[in-house]
């Protein structure tokens, strides 16, 4: 994690200029301040509390509120999913999201778009949260297909009936009477295809909610959630676009391109982007200043909000002392951070991947010569650093699973690891232990290089053997000679047992 405490990025620039600026008053200005956040997994803080955490974001919008009455909270997607919390059973359902949208009701967030990982969940629990939101959804481009065709995504609940929009309408005010009104529109990434869900393109769709939101307001914004490189590429169509507040990439950034400014906070509200506007009622031009505020244990809490993570942190940790003795043990120190971010788990071998790969042989009495596991099963995006509890374990993998002892030939070894450095940058990349790569491109286990017609014992995690990261690997492929399954109540049964039986064991 970063040791800065704030870090200030500023893109200012002016629309609507003309060649002689007249003489105006203060009384012609209207400032609005926006707290942006992005790709939010979690809902306390993180790296043993020093970072982030939705109810200091919520005391920073309210302290700014109090003395800037036009402040709007926004989040550009990734939220409902995924996080150990939404893997946590309550009344017999999964919780999905739903602590999520429960902490940001009461953060009083104002608009979400939606992220590709809300498409992750069940149509019939993507409604329910959808439903339990007292916030607004806006996404010009991702529509719900139904039996009836295809529609915005609709919110139904005892207070409201109304859809996810195109673009959303803020009016601010100044205390002179005067106002101004500006558009915020959203689109999604197409990564996630769902049978329920139509994306449209994300340049036309863009480009229509601008357009048609430029008709009843006097300048509109983005509210993004795509790659970087395609946010450039709006930006370059919609020339006249001050601000898009991105989403999906997961470290911050702030771009511009033309006279848009692109800004991305870093993931789980580690950092947060502060976009003061101000808007002239006469000259209509306007000024933006971006500021990027890193959140950490120097900021206080929102008392309201924390009351509300305290509720669902209370049953994380009762349904984790089902599966674990004390959650929050200390289990080990990590002097060197252990690196569990998503982009060096899914391209580069990691101390974290290894020493997860290290305790898969272990449980199995160091029988297995070697072991590899899919790095996108890795998904805390975090460094865990100092401390480590065992419910930090549980955090890296929220889906847990069990190990499987698998004999295979050298042959299909070696075409599995192959296809994992192939798919360096998705979740198909695999970390290992014991499997080396040398100069030459041979794969050697131990010192030795894999002989394609012997037969190894090698550890790995049951979702590799799905077959839907490599669609090769399934146990029926003729190169796999046998499985091995642990029981229920062995320590295979469940990887995160593994690693923490590995780790308490001090090895």
């Amino acid at each position: 994690m970063k040791k800065l405490f704030l870090l200030s990025l500023i893109g200012i620039f002016t629309i609507g200029c003309t060649t002689q600026q007249p003489t105006v008053s203060h009384d012609d200005t209207i400032t609005m301040k926006i707290v942006q956040i992005n790709d939010v997994y979690e809902i306390d803080a993180i790296n043993a509390g020093k970072n982030g955490g939705l109810a200091r974001v919520a005391y920073i919008r309210d302290s700014i509120k109090s003395q800037y009455p036009n402040t709007y909270y926004f989040l550009a997607g990734d939220f409902l999913n995924p996080s150990l919390l939404g893997t946590v059973k309550v009344d017999g359902e999964r919780l999905q999201g739903k602590q999520m949208v429960e902490v940001l009701n009461a953060s009083d967030l104002d608009l979400v778009t939606f992220g590709n990982h809300e498409f992750d969940i069940k149509e019939k629990d993507l409604q329910k949260r959808l439903n339990e939101s007292n916030f607004n959804w806006t996404t010009a481009n991702a529509l719900h297909v139904t039996a009836n065709g295809k529609h915005p995504f609709r919110i139904e609940n005892e207070t409201r009936s109304t859809s996810a929009s195109d673009y959303e309408i803020f009016t601010a005010t100044n205390t002179a009477g005067k106002e101004v009104k500006f558009g915020v529109f959203g689109v999604v990434l197409p990564s996630n295809p769902k049978d329920y869900v139509f994306y449209g393109d994300i340049y036309d769709e863009s480009e229509r909610a601008y357009y048609e939101a430029s008709k009843v307001s006097d300048f509109v914004i983005g509210l993004t959630h795509v790659a970087i490189e395609e946010d450039k590429e709006i930006a370059k169509r919609i020339p006249n676009l001050p601000l898009i507040m991105g989403g999906h990439e997961h470290n911050n950034m702030l771009h511009k391109v033309g006279k848009t400014i692109i800004a991305k906070a870093d993931a789980n509200a580690v950092s947060l982007y502060l976009h003061t506007l101000t808007y002239n009622t006469k000259t209509k031009n306007l000024n933006l200043d971006s500021e990027l505020v890193m959140v950490t244990d120097k900021h206080k809490s929102s008392p309201k909000v924390q009351k509300v993570v305290d509720k669902w942190n209370k049953i994380l940790d009762d349904n984790l002392s089902t599966l674990v003795d004390n959650p929050n043990e200390v289990i080990y120190k990590a002097t060197i951070p252990l690196d569990g971010t998503d982009t060096a788990s899914r391209s580069e071998q990691t101390n974290l991947g290894v020493m997860i790969a290290r305790s898969m042989t272990y449980v199995f009495n160091d029988v297995p010569e070697a072991a590899i596991l899919n790095g996108g099963g890795i998904r805390i995006d975090d460094r865990l650093e100092g401390d480590v509890t065992s419910k930090d374990i549980f955090r890296v993998l929220p889906f847990g699973g069990s190990v499987f002892r698998v004999d295979m030939t050298g042959e299909l070894l070696e075409e599995v690891l192959n296809y994992g450095v192939k798919a360096s940058g998705t979740g198909a990349y695999l970390q290992r232990y014991n499997l080396t790569q040398n100069s030459n491109g041979n794969w050697l286990i131990g010192t030795q290089p894999i002989d394609s017609k012997k037969t190894y014992t090698i550890a790995m995690n049951d979702f590799l053997l799905l077959g839907l990261d490599i669609p090769f690997l399934t146990e029926d492929n003729k190169g796999i000679k046998k499985v091995e399954k642990p029981k229920e109540g062995e320590t295979a049964y469940d990887i995160r047992s593994t690693i923490i039986n590995y780790i308490k064991k001090g090895k």
